[in-house]
């Protein structure tokens, strides 16, 4: 399993939030791409950035700034963040990006969902964040009503390829994993999970990667990170037993 260092993006800064909430946030650099460039440096193999304000807005606003993210270092990143459209994901693509992720268009378009995955392949994901089991959308402001586990399995079966699962309740509060619901997305689906909220101690890596599941590909980690509570290298030897 990955660990992969997070990077969220509010008015061009880098801030995490208590659960996805605007106005609970922390910030912890006015640097995104130095911010990239240290976790690259650190032995990070993978990078992932949200566009929060793009989230809230439904269209994305830091395109360029994670453009200049891509460049500067020599690890693939993956975003999301208000990508609504067509055009919103190839113009990541284009800025850079290894993987554009979708989240609230898998649950009002599903239909767009088999297409994007038809046409980008590896480089589409789709992000499933969810609380108490129920997915969450539009910058994690309102209920679907659609299980967590339900949409897992049919973006599966459209033939995507990645699924980064957040449980929402956990996000940005260094609780400790939710590594039930993770457990449950795994076993519904055939295609790679990355897990994201609540990673705090190397405990957490080891409850996910007791698991045992092959197709957990990855840890998304945060707040464990900017707060020192832990380091990249700590989760990482834990990530490998």
């Amino acid at each position: 399993m990955l660990i992969i260092p997070a990077i969220d993006l509010k008015g061009g800064r880098c801030v995490r939030l208590r659960q996805g909430l605007a106005d609970q946030e922390t910030v912890y650099g006015d640097d995104p791409v130095e911010m990239a460039r240290r976790w690259a440096g650190e032995g990070a193999g993978y990078l992932h950035v949200v566009d929060l304000d793009g989230a809230f807005q439904g269209k994305p606003v830091h395109t360029d700034v994670i453009g200049r993210i891509a460049a500067a270092i020599d690890i693939p990143v993956e975003v999301g963040g208000g990508l609504r459209e067509d055009g919103h994901v190839q113009a990541l693509l284009d800025a850079g990006v290894d993987r554009a992720i979708v989240g609230t268009r898998a649950c009002v378009s599903p239909e767009a969902i088999a297409l994007l995955a038809s046409r980008y392949g590896p480089n589409l994901a789709v992000g499933i964040d969810a609380r108490d089991g129920i997915v969450q959308v539009r910058g994690w402001v309102e209920s679907s009503g659609i299980r967590a586990v339900d949409l897992a399995a049919q973006v599966d079966g459209m033939g995507v390829q990645t699924i980064i699962c957040t449980d929402t309740a956990t996000d940005g509060m260094l609780t400790g994993v939710n590594a039930q619901a993770m457990g449950d997305i795994c076993r519904h689906v055939s295609c790679r999970v990355i897990a994201s909220g609540g990673v705090h101690t190397v405990d957490d890596v080891r409850a996910l990667k007791d698991l045992a599941q092959d197709n957990l590909d990855g840890i998304i980690v945060g707040k464990a990170l900017y707060e020192r509570d832990v380091t990249l290298a700590e989760l990482t030897t834990a990530a490998k037993g």
